[in-house]
């Protein structure tokens, strides 16, 4: 039998011992957030051997936060264990222990620490009876989460409708596996080292029969891929052609072909200019590059932009639907306008000579990928100019190259079965018949070269883009859509500069050499709402709305990943195109209109979810990521449909929500400093199946109910570590769990209290909660609170101060004694942190308030850094309760927060953020010998 679990935490005494209700785990009570949430920042900028380099794919969680969640979701809190932690204080010292752990798990550089690993597989067994369950993601994606999960020792299960997905999952989880430690089969290769651990092999592998494609390209194509010649008489290799698309100017008078460019500069870089000039000579539109930094500006600077363009030379305006009329006529050509080539020192910016011009001029390939682009013209912009089919978004000489390589994936397969069974492996079924010999190993190979070949793409097509600041091109994919680009890059594949192939190859290679070092893993082809969930752990990250048409844009990738393997793994790449029909993404073009959209979603997000109700372990609680946008949060401080809509699809489902936690990949203290919007990047929820049998409630109960637990929770939440700026969106799960715990919560009218409701009742039950926190401060405390709140760190008249003061049991003398308040001249204010300054002795101070406290440590943790408030709390420990100082500082970044104060919201923000890291600090401080005195120094610098 199911029961309700809380979120809040009665003393150990009165909790139930009743076996059959699921364990509590610890992602229902406490997770390390700011460690958690760092290390998923830090993650953006780490490139070689992460997974997401394998290939690319949109959305994918940080493999941090997935980890975390995993972990957490698997570990039983230790109020669930009384047996072990009679007392509260031995279950907070256990939790302590646990967030210890998770905080050196989610660490880039510990992903395969395997002393580390196995202490994490430890805890998960002693919370799964000895086990390690296994784990599903029905919406596997980019693979982040059965990744994680492998690398925990589980069984990891990926399934995902969309192939391109079901192949980035086999090559993450599912292939490497099947050849661990195994010496790479390339001639003299497995040589080069004593010892291959795990997939290093077979990695080295790939980059060897990558090298021999790329070299056997080469001596196929290498003619269309001239040097230049710079005027020193130097050869150099190109790295890009510059191109820009062309319309006939519609002035018949003068009807040249008119560049569409968007800027005419190269470089921007200081004395490193380089721009093209563009000149009308007989009819014709001539390009000659320049060097100097007296380029176009402004308006003269390219020829169109988002309302049209206009000709070279006489001016004549273009609208853009006359660009993309010709366009879809069929009449919308290119002309090379320059050439960038490397030099052993900087990038050589050359004017186009009819040689390059010529060594593009190729015919077609017959058999380039079959399909039409699909109708999404929120994303997808190349239709309305005429480029309907994938082939078209690529140069003849692209198309060239890229057949040439996706060929010389078979042929270098055929390589690997050969030198693979001179290495002594037998040859075996096949991959896809679940073979492990020569066979099998040589469809792996060929799957990663296949990934390379698609990477490549990604690079190699004609809406790739140059960046004149960073010198570099830019691909395809910047963000999730197709944009269309005007003047367009074509990159070498056989440079070594970015979008060459070997390059390719070589993330391929990284990201497998990475893979982890233990778990089995199976990837499949499933729609989730038809597949079987039984005894499986469920996380999953499930497409959201209408945020991304991933069938849409896979097939940019699908259709060259079918070409090279479709004799390769034809099973996984069977059908033409990705399926569209059944994916569950809200698309208006594809479902009848908005409303036919978002019917389609809900009813498909809800059948899922029921599905995974019926058979998912019933011990573990789900667990589902929502990626939260910036637009989902609307003035009044409420969520918008889409939030909405997740929320009430799970409680529809069946699903109790008993915890929400903010994961973000930005960290928050810099969004708030540019003005973002700081709610995290994704929330991720608990939930627990509801019993059928559940009560119903009225509004006025569920209030009372609120009212009573939500506190709990909340302090709960503040004694763990969260930052002030995670609480509100935390608080979400303790009071969302009241309301999703009952079958209907009655309003008056006897209608059904909606979730839009439900949580305005939890947002304003949260800011009575944190305001009634006050009557726990000191009286000068309280005085200060009441102040900040009206008039922050600006004035009022004396009059007015000593009128709050005695309604504070204090006087303006005692604020000013304790050095928190000015009054002269029938003016008052409360002193600024920055003027909190000189020596401060906690201990030997005359009156010594929460407010002081927390406002002089903000300041120096603002200025000196957490281990100068370490080195100053013993002291303050002697005059004031700390935790007292973290809720005032919890309490004075909601009221910031109100005010719109981002400055004020940093300060109180960085401090409570970094309380765990202090205290720990202070403690070794504490056991230290060293001076009573201890000052605030704010004015002078270190020695």
């Amino acid at each position: 039998m199911t029961h309700h679990t809380d979120t809040n935490q009665p003393i150990a005494s009165e909790r139930s011992t009743v076996t059959d209700a699921p364990k509590k785990k610890l992602i229902e009570v406490s997770l390390p957030l700011e460690a958690i949430n760092a290390e998923a920042s830090r993650e953006k900028s780490i490139r070689h051997g992460h997974p997401s380099t394998l290939h690319l794919y949109w959305a994918r969680r940080p493999l941090a936060a997935a980890r975390a969640v995993l972990f957490a979701q698997l570990v039983d809190d230790p109020s669930s264990r009384p047996d072990e932690f009679p007392t509260v204080e031995a279950q907070d010292a256990e939790r302590a222990r646990l967030h210890a752990l998770l905080e050196k798990l989610v660490v880039w550089e510990n992903s395969n620490d395997e002393a580390l690993l196995r202490q994490a597989r430890e805890e998960i067994r002693k919370s799964n009876n000895g086990d390690l369950p296994a784990v599903l993601d029905p919406f596997a994606g980019g693979g982040a989460i059965p990744l994680e999960a492998q690398r925990l020792g589980l069984e990891a299960h990926a399934s995902d409708l969309n192939p391109l997905a079901v192949l980035i999952n086999k090559a993450l989880i599912e292939i490497p596996p099947k050849f661990r430690d195994r010496a790479p089969v390339f001639p003299k290769a497995a040589g080069t080292r004593n010892a291959w651990q795990f997939a290093e092999g077979m990695a080295e592998d790939v980059r060897a029969y990558g090298e021999w494609m790329r070299d056997e390209a080469q001596r196929r194509i290498g003619d269309l891929y001239p040097k230049v010649v710079a005027p020193g008489g130097t050869e150099h290799t190109v790295i890009a052609w510059i191109w820009a698309r062309t319309v006939r100017s519609p002035n018949p008078a003068n009807p040249i072909e008119v560049p569409l460019v968007k800027s005419w500069w190269l470089s921007k870089k200081k004395g490193k200019e380089a721009w093209v000039y563009a000149s009308v000579v007989n009819g014709s539109v001539q390009y000659e590059v320049r060097h100097d930094p007296h380029g176009p500006q402004g308006d003269a600077d390219g020829t169109v932009g988002r309302k049209g363009g206009f000709a070279v030379g006489d001016g004549t305006p273009m609208s853009l639907n006359y660009i993309r009329e010709e366009g879809r006529a069929g009449r919308m050509g290119a002309q090379l306008i320059a050439v960038v080539a490397e030099t052993p020192r900087s990038r050589l910016y050359v004017s186009a000579s009819p040689l390059q011009s010529e060594a593009a001029t190729v015919a077609r390939p017959e058999n380039v990928p079959d399909g039409k682009i699909g109708y999404y013209p929120r994303d997808i912009k190349t239709q309305t100019y005429g480029m309907t089919e994938w082939a078209d978004l690529f140069t003849n000489r692209q198309l060239v190259a890229l057949t040439t390589l996706s060929d010389l994936v078979a042929e270098a397969r055929e390589r690997v079965l050969r030198d693979a069974v001179v290495a002594g492996l037998m040859p075996g079924p096949s991959l896809e018949d679940g073979g492990t010999g020569a066979e099998a190993y040589a469809d792996a190979v060929a799957t990663y070269l296949a990934l390379g070949v698609s990477r490549t793409t990604d690079y190699s097509s004609n809406l790739c883009s140059w960046h004149n600041t960073g010198e570099k091109m830019r691909n395809v994919f910047g963000r999730q859509a197709i944009p269309m680009a005007w003047d367009y890059t074509e990159s070498n594949p056989f440079s070594s500069s970015s979008g060459n192939f070997l390059g390719q190859v070589e993330w391929v290679a990284k990201a497998l050499a990475k893979s982890p070092h233990s778990g089995a893993g199976i990837a499949t082809q499933a729609d989730a709402a038809a597949r079987q969930y039984s005894g499986f752990v469920i996380s999953t990250d499930p497409p959201y709305y209408d945020n991304i048409g991933y069938s849409d844009l896979s097939d940019f990738f699908y259709v060259w990943l079918r070409r090279t393997l479709g004799t390769i793994q034809p099973k996984a790449v069977a059908t033409l195109q990705t399926p569209k029909m059944e994916e569950l993404v809200a698309n208006p073009y594809r479902h009848d209109g908005r409303s036919g959209a978002e019917r389609f979603f809900i009813d498909g997000f809800n059948a899922v979810f029921a599905k995974v109700r019926e058979g998912a372990n019933s011990s573990v609680p789900l667990t589902v990521y929502y990626a939260y946008k910036q637009q989902d949060a609307s003035g009044e401080g409420t969520s918008s449909t889409g939030w909405h809509t997740l929320l009430g699809g799970l409680i529809e489902a069946g699903w109790e929500i008993t915890a929400t936690w903010p994961m973000r990949s930005e960290m928050s203290s810099r969004m708030m400093s540019q003005a973002k919007n700081a709610l995290a990047s994704s929330i991720v929820l608990a939930c627990r199946p509801r019993p059928l049998d559940a009560p119903a409630t009225t509004r006025r109960a569920f209030v009372a109910t609120l009212k009573q637990e939500l506190p709990v929770a909340l302090r709960t939440l503040m004694q763990g570590a969260i930052a002030p700026v995670d609480l509100a969106q935390a608080a979400i799960g303790p009071g969302i769990s009241v309301f999703s715990r009952y079958s209907r919560v009655r309003e008056a009218d006897g209608s059904d209290m909606t979730v839009r409701d439900a949580l305005l009742l939890v947002n304003a039950t949260l800011d009575e909660v944190i305001g009634e926190q006050e009557s726990d401060f000191d009286s000068d405390t309280r005085f200060a609170v009441k102040w900040y709140r009206q008039y922050g760190w600006g004035q009022d008249t004396a009059g007015i101060a000593d009128q709050l003061a005695r309604s504070s049991d204090t006087s303006i003398g005692a604020l000013e004694r304790g050095g928190i308040f000015e009054a002269k001249g029938g003016k008052a204010r409360l002193l600024p942190p920055a003027q909190l300054e000189g020596a401060w002795d906690a201990a030997a101070d005359e009156r010594v308030s929460v407010w002081e406290a927390t406002v002089r440590l903000a300041a120096v943790m603002a200025k000196d850094g957490a281990d100068k408030v370490a080195e100053l709390l013993p002291s303050v420990q002697t005059r004031v309760n700390l935790d007292a100082v973290k809720e005032l500082g919890f309490l004075l970044f909601h009221e910031a927060e109100k005010k719109k104060d981002t400055k004020d919201a940093i300060l109180f923000n960085g401090l409570v953020s970094a309380w765990g890291d202090v205290n720990e600090q202070a403690r070794k401080y504490a056991s230290t010998p060293r001076s009573s005195q201890q000052a605030f120094d704010f004015d002078e610098d270190e020695d």
